[in-house]
C-alpha cells in the first residue's frame, strides 16, 4: 500500500513538471514570436521616418546646383542647431528651477523639524544655564483615593485636589512669568 501511494505521488509530480515545462517553452515561443513582431516593427518605423525626413539625395551634375544644394543643406543645418541651442536653453532653465525648487522644500522640511523635548529642556533652552527651573507636574499631583473623588463628585462640586493644583499652577505661572520680564 504504501509503495503505491508513493508511486502514483511520484507519477503526479512528473506529469506536473511535464506540464509546467510544456507550458514555459510555449510562453518562451510566443515570447520569442512577440520578439520578432517588434523587431520587424521598428525597423518599418524607422524606414517610415527615414523616407519622411530625409528624401534621396538627388546629386546634380552641375557645379551651380551642387552650390545650390549645399546652400539648401546649411540653411537646415543651421536651422537644427538653433532649435538644438533652444531646447538645450530650455532643459538648463528647467533644471535651475527644479534645483530651486528642491532647495526651497529641503528649507522648508528643515524649519518644520518635529523635535521632542521636555518641559524642563525646554525652559532650560529658554532660560539658559543660569536658572535652574525644575517643572516637574507629576510631583505636583497628590495621592488621592477613589473614595474621597466618589464622595467630591457625589457632592456635585469640582475635586478638592484639582482646584488645588489649579491654583498652584496659576501662581508658578505668574511667577514664571515675572522671571521673564525681570529678564527682558
Amino acid at each position: 500500500l504504501g509503495d503505491s501511494c508513493s508511486s502514483s505521488g511520484y507519477k503526479r509530480n512528473r506529469a506536473i513538471t511535464a506540464r509546467r515545462q510544456h507550458l514555459k517553452s510555449v510562453m518562451l515561443q510566443i515570447a520569442a514570436t512577440e520578439l520578432e513582431k517588434d523587431k520587424s516593427r521598428r525597423e518599418a518605423e524607422k524606414q517610415n521616418y527615414l523616407a519622411e525626413h530625409c528624401p534621396p539625395l538627388h546629386i546634380p551634375g552641375s557645379m551651380s546646383e551642387v552650390q545650390e544644394l549645399c546652400k539648401q543643406l546649411h540653411a537646415k543645418i543651421d536651422a537644427a542647431e538653433e532649435e538644438k541651442y533652444d531646447m538645450e536653453v530650455k532643459v538648463q532653465k528647467s533644471s535651475k528651477e527644479l534645483e530651486d525648487m528642491n532647495q526651497k522644500l529641503f528649507d522648508l522640511r528643515g524649519k518644520f523639524k518635529r523635535v521632542r523635548m521636555s518641559a524642563d529642556a525646554m525652559l532650560k533652552a529658554l532660560l539658559g544655564s543660569k536658572h535652574k527651573v525644575c517643572m516637574d507636574l507629576r510631583a505636583n499631583l497628590k495621592q488621592v483615593k477613589k473614595e474621597d473623588t466618589e464622595k467630591v463628585h457625589a457632592a456635585g462640586g469640582a475635586p478638592q485636589h484639582l482646584k488645588n493644583i489649579m491654583r498652584r499652577s496659576k501662581s508658578a505661572w505668574k511667577c514664571r512669568k515675572k522671571m521673564f520680564e525681570t529678564e527682558s
